[in-house]
């Protein structure tokens, strides 16, 4: 069984090769960017099973999708990604994608899906495919945009403006930006009662 690993998170990736690169019977390849993956996809034998990040450079989401589907005739490619929303996810499937990944999903579990989507079968986690979506959770969600509830989502984590710009490819002042927008939206004045409104509504 061949794996390639393809995500610009060194850390995952690496742990992603070793854990399974410690199977009988499974061979690593790995890559750091989705130009990398395509060369090695291009070059190397075959490969079982190619994990892409949906946020790694060069992606383009689902564009890079399509693309590595396609190539060599065709090949099982799935999706991994720590931010992606269902609705992503079934278009991936949609498309003819082997799986998708949740990046929160414990490293176990990770290993688990990557070794069943390289035997043939198609990986969605249950709870994930099946969450509602913020919008269906509640009407507050209505009047905020998806890029207002994803830094709303990483506010209520706890995490700060530098974090979350760097979990959605975007600069601190946009952040700025949209935390302006959402307390004016939430009529709140701080990050501590953005967070309890959200949730209290349910919302995370």
């Amino acid at each position: 069984m061949r794996v390639l690993i393809a995500d610009d998170h060194d850390l995952l990736r690496d742990t992603l090769v070793a854990f399974l690169g410690a199977e009988d019977g499974i061979e690593m390849g790995s890559a750091a960017s989705f130009e990398e993956a395509c060369e090695r996809i291009e070059s190397d034998a075959p490969y079982n099973l190619v994990l892409l990040d949906y946020k790694m450079p060069g992606m383009n989401g689902l564009d890079g999708l399509e693309t590595a589907l396609g190539m060599k005739g065709g090949q099982r490619v799935a999706l991994i990604s720590g931010e992606a929303s269902r609705e992503i996810a079934e278009k991936a499937l949609e498309m003819g994608a082997a799986g998708f990944v949740p990046k929160t999903l414990p490293a176990k579990s990770l290993v688990n899906a990557v070794r069943f989507m390289a035997m043939g079968e198609k990986y969605a986690p249950i709870d994930f495919m099946t969450a509602p979506d913020p919008e269906e959770a509640h009407p507050l969600a209505k009047t905020l945009t998806r890029r207002e509830l994803e830094v709303l989502e990483g506010l209520s984590a706890g995490k700060s403006n530098k974090e979350i710009a760097r979990d959605l490819d975007l600069t601190e002042p946009t952040i700025k930006l949209h935390m302006k927008t959402l307390y004016r939206k939430l009529k709140v004045n701080n990050r501590t009662q953005a967070a309890i409104v959200a949730h209290d509504a349910g919302l995370f």
